[in-house]
């Protein structure tokens, strides 16, 4: 859940876990900002898929489009501000609870703290990960500056 995003988000490898092919994306090349810090992403392509909360006695379905990404996720989607507008539905992140009204009452949608604690723990990885490849990036760089080159040093001991 991400009430102040505009954007719903799926990752790649969740829809291959789902078996939907990617010829079913539609190309987009328009690039989004803020989810990886200070860089820019832009999706493979764009796919409509059906979304279902509740259960077989309490249900609603809605259609919505998805920006699909090739980078890593702690997650499996991300639904932003077109989700909770279509369904009417209500984020309480103290509680980790979306809660939207259904044919026959109230629809609650929830996790545990354990799991959000799990994914969190996760996103920090990625992002130690993304951060060790810049300053690995950094560091390269700097060493291939510093070096002396090549041809000078086979020079100096002939």
């Amino acid at each position: 859940m991400d009430g102040g995003s505009g954007l719903n988000m799926m990752y790649a490898k969740t829809l291959d876990v789902m078996g939907v092919d990617r010829t079913h994306l539609r190309p987009i090349r328009a690039p989004f900002h803020g989810v990886i810090p200070r860089k820019q992403a832009t999706p493979l392509g764009q796919i409509d898929l059906p979304i279902t909360f509740g259960d077989q006695s309490n249900y609603r379905t809605n259609t919505f489009t998805f920006d699909v990404v090739g980078f890593p996720g702690t997650f499996h989607a991300i639904l932003g501000r077109p989700c909770y507008a279509k369904f009417m539905a209500i984020p309480n992140y103290t509680y980790l609870k979306l809660k939207m009204l259904g044919p026959h009452g109230v629809i609650i949608v929830g996790t545990s703290i354990q799991w959000a604690y799990e994914c969190e723990v996760e996103c920090c990885g990625h992002a130690i990960a993304i951060i060790a490849s810049r300053e690995l990036a950094a560091l390269r760089k700097e060493v291939v500056e510093e070096a002396p080159d090549a041809k000078k040093l086979t020079g100096s001991f002939e």
